[in-house]
């Protein structure tokens, strides 16, 4: 499956430069040319590498850095034409995988984007994350209690994997129903609740845990036994 990949990039000739290059080698991508709209994108979760310029209209690419990283890891190499180790050092400290300064061969680009990826897959492949005695292994895509598998659909799994990484927060319905189901949903809003009666009757009721937690006019949250 293609890599799909997020160019936000005020400059539009550049940005579908970029896009027909990454095209050619096989990726998916789209577009942004506003800090705003770049960042409303970014946030559905959809994309495996995320290419950010800093001098961007609407919100500055720094700040939409800052403001993804409150939810997502998703790689970013920031693309700008400034090349002071100032800005450099505080696009890594906000959160940036890798810089790359304007003017810049494609090939280094490309190169880059092969790099980020690995690092991405090989952190995803290797990310285990747990509740108390409930394991999710999010490369595999299995879920075990002790040494029992759990057999989960893709939705349920997507359900728990985001509270599991959220491990001890309360989530509210529209934050899961935004994060999992996605923006442009347009079913019945009580599906949260409907997948939450499924997973606590594959986990809680058959290992006799208690281990998804309502919390009364917010939502839900996972914790440790």
């Amino acid at each position: 499956m293609a890599a799909r990949i997020l160019v936000i990039e005020d400059e539009e000739k550049f940005a579908r430069f970029i896009e027909m290059e990454l095209t050619h080698e096989g990726y998916e991508v789209a577009k942004a040319f506003d800090g705003r709209s770049g960042l409303e994108l970014a946030e559905l979760g959809q994309f495996d590498l995320i290419l950010l310029d800093i001098m961007l209209p609407g919100l500055n690419g720094m700040e939409v850095l800052r403001r993804l990283r409150r939810s997502s890891s998703v790689p970013v190499i920031m693309l700008t034409a400034r090349d002071s180790v100032i800005d450099k050092v505080s696009g890594l400290d906000s959160g940036a995988d890798d810089y790359i300064t304007k003017p810049f061969a494609i090939e280094e680009l490309l190169a880059r984007i092969r790099t980020a990826l690995r690092k991405s897959n090989a952190a995803v492949e290797a990310k285990i994350l747990t509740a108390g005695k409930l394991r999710l292994d999010v490369g595999r895509r299995q879920v075990a209690y002790e040494d029992t598998p759990v057999e989960l659909t893709k939705r349920e799994f997507d359900l728990l994997q985001y509270l599991m990484e959220n491990k001890g927060l309360v989530m509210s319905r529209e934050m899961l129903l935004e994060q999992v189901w996605g923006y442009d949903y347009a079913g019945e809003t009580n599906v949260v609740d409907v997948y939450v009666r499924f997973l606590r009757i594959k986990i809680d009721e058959r290992f006799g845990v208690r281990l998804i937690a309502t919390v009364r006019g917010v939502g839900y949250v996972i914790r440790d036994e």
